[in-house]
């Protein structure tokens, strides 16, 4: 199936169409420059192009230089006739000079025309006496708050802006234009080049805090809990005065991992829309995305193709409940990744071309012309304003010094370097034309540079006597709090009436609504049967009751991952699709009339980097959404692995940003081989912060559990919003259980005084009969009971453990007191030795419990799981035996 998402049609004046039938050839010439002109454009500031472009030559066209030719209504601003020399002066002038454009490719008619008529149009367009002084005055800013940190900090890595200042033009046009659009925020997603420059220059990031931290001073106050990150991941939120409008500006924290912040300020962007009414958001039929806030992506040349996650990102762009009305997108383009040469990091002509993937314009600028750049970024920002759709900046410049100050770039790139040391820097160069000009003086040049180094020297002087401040729990997250260093136990439980209420809503359709009738059998009447009886309430069903309760207390849900709404295992139907007009229809959002939080299905692309970090994004933004990722498999999370080590395991630690955000990862061991088999919870229960040696707080970096009842997710969902405090949630969720007569629960399992229990002790033996106790964590309980079953076994008490982050001390300790006949302690899992969670439960066993377990699972693999039937047989009874028999 085609996916045509762009109908529009934009109709020509008739003169205007009758003109190019007329001069067809003359039409044709100049649609080639449109179209290839920017291969011609003088972009680099390092060289010229000398490059031919075949395209181009007139007589390609049968266009000869002893006519004239009728242009009017051909090129925009252009009048009755001209000679065909004059008219590849208008054309080079418009489309081959500091600017080249990419557009012949936009989906629609009415895009290709208005970028034509708006690049023809800017290219004439002057900048204002006072915007080239403070034009000039920005940059020179910038440069010297370089050669200040370079006096003052020789050794540290600051990854200037030097070769790149033009870029202060770039975001000072940009935050006026959206300002002057009506747009109220803007989220900037941008890595280490010239961030400490925009930080300190434009976003009013106080320079003494920046002197502090490369003092090797924290930026924090002692008070909380954190590690802090390095100088270039450093943040600010601001409001800016744009005229008469205000700008709020927040820039996102981001980790060393190029581009990876790219879909978390996108999902921000998102739920800052929705906290606005943006958009889709908004009551008003007239709203569309973007109204209200826009996000901004700063890339590196190098990663901008190199890194996936910017596919899957640009992916997202125009997905449902993805969307957040175009991004505005500017590559620093410095022509070399790290040190190796632009055209060897990649495979196509520009390091902007996966923007081409999803048809989104490009604009080419040489970063040399400052003002180039400015009309480039008025250019952009007309058109996402218009169209709502992303558009790239690619800002073709260089790099003073190496990947950082400390490094020497001439070992790899002689040529170009024996270039850039003879250059003299963009601002310099600038400010001597105004002065040229006469538009500014040396004096005028001088007392920029001046007062702004007598300001850093006064803020150098404070370094030493700040007292830093935290900027975490304001706005939307006043009223919560760093999680405390003791276990806290939450009444999560809802009365069985509002219970049978909310579970009845949540598979009540319309009258006329074509249900299937399997699901009707199935799903609704069983549902509704076991909502009747109180109990048999199967995971789908304890899932729903704890989203249904969420919302009806005012919370909101959004619910993300591939196929969702259905369910990988065709358990979950929190949506219905009408057999007959292919509507979806969403019951719990539904339940009444006056009903103001919603769940928010989110069927995702392809994509689990990308869609994690957008999820993550949201989730940091909105504290009062219950944020959820379902994985298809539990180990689909390794394409998201950047994302959940640089966010959502150390994002609190780092830069005190809480979320609340929970992941769901299938898991257990059923024969469905080795890539469908694990969630691999021994790799975040390696990445959590819990103690071997002494008692888990709630302060943990992130909850790690194996839930093995539906009234147990019950509880843990509504845990997750409900607690002043916001942490992620790592859940090994069910497969084989889903349906499983045994793991089901009932009203009262959920009823109020009833909360998430860390440890499940056994009630079918009697402690002062017991002789060995079996300890074990999720789905292979199951398997443990009904073996203890069949072999007639009545000695043997089985102890789950649901939590494993914070690792449960006290209640495993209060089972232990139980059965003090016991002789033997045995470690069951089904995973392998160096899996599963043994390596994280042994030592803490020891150390806490004062218990030596001796251990009953597979053997250490490199693989997760076998691909052969008999042989994951074999090893289902062997685990049964060392259990049993030890």
């Amino acid at each position: 199936m085609i996916c045509i998402r762009y109908n529009t049609t934009v109709n020509l004046p008739e003169v205007v169409i009758q003109q190019r039938a007329e001069e067809s050839n003359v039409f044709r010439f100049i649609s080639a420059y449109r179209e290839f002109g920017h291969l011609k454009a003088n972009i680099n500031p390092l060289a010229p192009n000398t490059r031919l472009v075949p395209e181009l030559e007139p007589q390609k066209y049968g266009l000869t230089s002893d006519k004239t030719y009728t242009i009017k209504g051909l090129v925009a601003g252009c009048e009755e006739t001209c000679t065909l020399e004059l008219l590849q002066d208008i054309l080079n002038q418009k489309y081959c000079g500091h600017i080249g454009a990419e557009f012949s490719y936009l989906p629609t008619e009415e895009e290709r025309e208005w970028f034509a008529t708006a690049l023809e149009t800017t290219s004439k367009e002057a900048l204002t006496t006072e915007e080239r002084i403070k034009l000039a005055r920005d940059m020179l800013r910038s440069q010297t708050f370089d050669n200040f940190l370079a006096t003052k900090f020789q050794s540290v890595k600051r990854y200037g802006g030097e070769g790149a200042e033009s870029m202060v033009g770039f975001f000072t046009e940009a935050f006026k234009n959206i300002a002057q659009d009506g747009v109220e925020q803007a989220m900037i997603a941008i890595a280490h080049r010239g961030r400490l420059n925009l930080l300190t220059g434009i976003l009013q990031y106080p320079p003494v805090v920046m002197f502090q931290k490369m003092k090797g001073l924290p930026e924090f106050p002692p008070e909380v809990k954190f590690t802090g990150d390095v100088l270039s991941h450093l943040v600010n939120s601001v409001d800016l005065e744009m005229g008469e409008h205000t700008l709020h500006v927040t820039m996102l924290p981001n980790p060393s991992h190029l581009e990876a912040v790219n879909p978390v300020g996108c999902g921000k962007t998102r739920a800052r829309q929705r906290s606005l009414g943006d958009g889709c958001f908004s009551s008003e039929a007239s709203a569309r995305q973007s109204d209200k806030v826009v996000c901004i992506q700063v890339h590196g040349d190098a990663a901008l193709g190199g890194q996936g996650i910017m596919q899957e990102t640009l992916a997202l762009s125009e997905a449902p409940h993805f969307t957040i009305g175009g991004a505005l997108h500017i590559s620093i383009n410095n022509q070399v990744g790290y040190t190796t040469p632009g055209e060897r990091t990649r495979s196509s002509t520009y390091c902007t071309d996966i923007a081409k993937m999803c048809s989104m314009p490009v604009i080419h600028v040489n970063g040399d012309d400052p003002e180039a750049v400015v009309k480039a970024a008025r250019l952009a920002v007309q058109y996402q304003r218009k169209f709502r759709r992303d558009v790239f900046i690619d800002l073709v410049c260089w790099r003073r010094w190496g990947h950082n100050e400390l490094d020497n770039p001439r070992f790899t790139n002689p040529s170009m370097y024996a270039n850039i040391d003879s250059r003299r820097s963009v601002p310099d160069t600038y400010a001597d034309a105004l002065v040229s000009e006469g538009v500014l003086t040396q004096g005028d040049v001088t007392k920029f540079v001046n007062d702004h180094m007598s300001f850093l020297a006064e803020q150098y002087k404070l370094a030493d006597s700040y007292v830093p401040k935290a900027p975490h729990f304001k706005k939307q997250w006043s009223g919560l709090v760093q999680a405390p260093g003791s276990i806290e136990v939450w009444d999560t439980g809802i009365d069985a009436a509002s219970l049978k209420y909310l579970g009845a809503k949540s598979v009540h359709v319309p009258e006329g609504f074509n249900m299937h009738k399997h699901l009707k059998k199935t799903h609704i009447d069983t549902r509704l049967q076991k909502l009747t009886d109180g109990r048999g309430m199967d995971w789908a069903t304890g899932e729903a009751l704890a989203m249904a309760s969420l919302l009806h207390q005012g919370f909101n849900i959004r619910f993300c991952g591939q196929d969702v709404g259905r369910g990988t295992f065709s358990q979950r139907h929190c949506m219905f699709v009408d057999q007959v007009s292919d509507e979806m229809y969403i019951p719990l959002n539904h339940m009444s009339e006056t009903q103001t939080n919603h769940l928010e299905v989110v069927n995702s692309i392809l994509s689990e980097e990308a869609v994690l970090g957008f999820e993550y994004g949201f989730s940091v933004e909105s504290p009062n959404t219950l944020c959820i990722w379902e994985a298809q498999f539990g180990d689909f999370f390794n394409g998201a692995q950047i994302i959940i080590d640089t966010f959502l395991s150390s994002g609190e630690r780092k830069w005190l940003t809480q979320s609340g955000l929970v992941m769901v990862l299938p898991h257990g061991y059923d024969g469905a081989g080795p890539e469908h088999s694990s969630c691999h919870i021994e790799r975040f229960l390696q990445n959590c912060d819990s103690s071997e040696t002494s008692p888990d707080g709630e302060d943990v970096n992130w909850g790690i559990v194996n839930p093995t009842t539906p009234a147990q997710y019950f509880h843990l969902l509504r845990r997750q919003v409900m607690r002043n405090y916001r942490k992620p949630l790592i859940i090994a969720g069910p497969k084989m259980i889903l349906r499983l007569p045994a793991a089901t629960s009932s009203l009262e399992d959920m009823a109020p005084g009833t909360h998430f229990l860390p440890v499940l002790g056994d009630k079918s033996v009697s402690p002062d009969s017991v002789r060995k106790v079996i300890f074990v964590s999720g789905k292979h309980y199951y398997a443990l009971v009904s073996e203890r079953e069949a072999r007639g076994i009545s000695d043997t008490a089985i102890i789950r453990l649901e939590s494993l982050c914070p690792f449960p001390t006290k209640e495993i300790n209060d089972e232990l007191i139980k059965y003090k006949k016991a002789k033997t302690l045995v470690w069951s899992q089904e995973e392998h030795r160096n899996m599963g969670a043994w390596t994280f439960v042994h030592p803490r066993f020891e150390n806490l419990c004062s218990t030596k377990l001796l251990y009953a699972g597979r053997d250490v693999s490199g693989v997760a799981a076998v691909g052969v039937g008999q042989l994951h047989k074999q090893e289902i009874q062997a685990i049964m035996d060392k259990t049993f028999n030890h």
